[in-house]
């Protein structure tokens, strides 16, 4: 199993294209907006004690999240999406547990949140619902920050009167 300093390490070596990557940078082999188009985000936070890894990757309609909590176990993996005609979130757990373990909320939200497919790969460990908020947070946060959540609504309109 790989300690948390192998896996910032591996983070930091990490490269889709072939320029370099300063730490905290996003590597891309292509504009995400484009057909075929796939951007890969790796960071690191440490919070309440414990040192989570995140790793983004943006497809053209789906985004793949894993959430790693001290190493780089891959965890439980889910899969959700929005079902027609109404718009609900369907979840499904693909690898490990059932639909009510960590993850599973988080990755429900994403998707409301995003407007996109979502898999998430997550070992943060059962029974710790404040460390599950606070990943979910840093990486809304990120998410936001790389451009890929869905507007609120109204929101366009109140920028673009300001």
């Amino acid at each position: 199993m790989m300690s948390s300093e192998e896996l910032r390490t591996s983070f930091s070596d990490f490269v889709v294209s072939s320029s370099t990557r300063k730490e905290g940078q996003t590597n891309s082999s292509g504009d995400s907006s484009s057909e075929g188009g796939l951007q890969v985000t790796c960071f690191t936070e440490d919070l309440h004690d414990v040192t989570l890894h995140f790793q983004i990757v943006r497809f053209t309609k789906q985004i793949y999240v894993w959430v790693g909590c001290n190493t780089a176990k891959f965890g439980h993996l889910y899969a959700a999406a929005t079902t027609r005609p109404d718009n609900r979130v369907s979840i499904t757990s693909v690898l490990g547990g059932t639909s009510d373990n960590t993850g599973s909320g988080m990755a429900r939200r994403l998707v409301l949140k995003t407007g996109l497919n979502i898999v998430l790969a997550c070992n943060i460990p059962k029974g710790s619902p404040m460390l599950e908020a606070a990943a979910e947070r840093k990486l809304v946060e990120k998410l936001k920050g790389l451009c890929y959540m869905r507007p609120i609504a109204g929101e366009a309109n109140t920028s673009t009167a300001q």
